[in-house]
């Protein structure tokens, strides 16, 4: 695994439970500012039995990145729904859960 996917899977680890993080957030934590295309990328690679909280991840827009109605959409919606951080309508709490602050 490279440097940066080492930094980059450490401060997704480290969102905490609630909260959410963009791309490009994760990539100026990890020291790679502009690497948000890279960040996905490495997500898109990510098992899909991870306990890596990928969920929490989401777009500069505040949207889940997935196609909606997708089944990726679906399971992220659902996790971030039982954590807080969106309801049912697809609704995601972006300016309120944002990390960091």
């Amino acid at each position: 695994m490279s440097e940066a996917a080492q930094q980059f899977y450490a401060v997704i680890q480290g969102i905490p439970e609630g909260r959410l993080c963009s791309y490009g957030d994760i990539a100026k934590l990890a020291g790679l500012p502009g690497q948000a295309r890279r960040v996905g990328k490495l997500l898109s690679q990510t098992p899909s039995d991870t306990k890596l909280p990928w969920f929490r991840v989401i777009n500069a827009q505040g949207k889940i990145s997935f196609p909606v109605g997708s089944d990726g959409y679906q399971r992220q919606l659902d996790a971030l729904i039982q954590e807080g951080s969106a309801d049912i309508s697809g609704k995601v709490y972006w300016r309120q859960r944002r990390w960091p602050d």
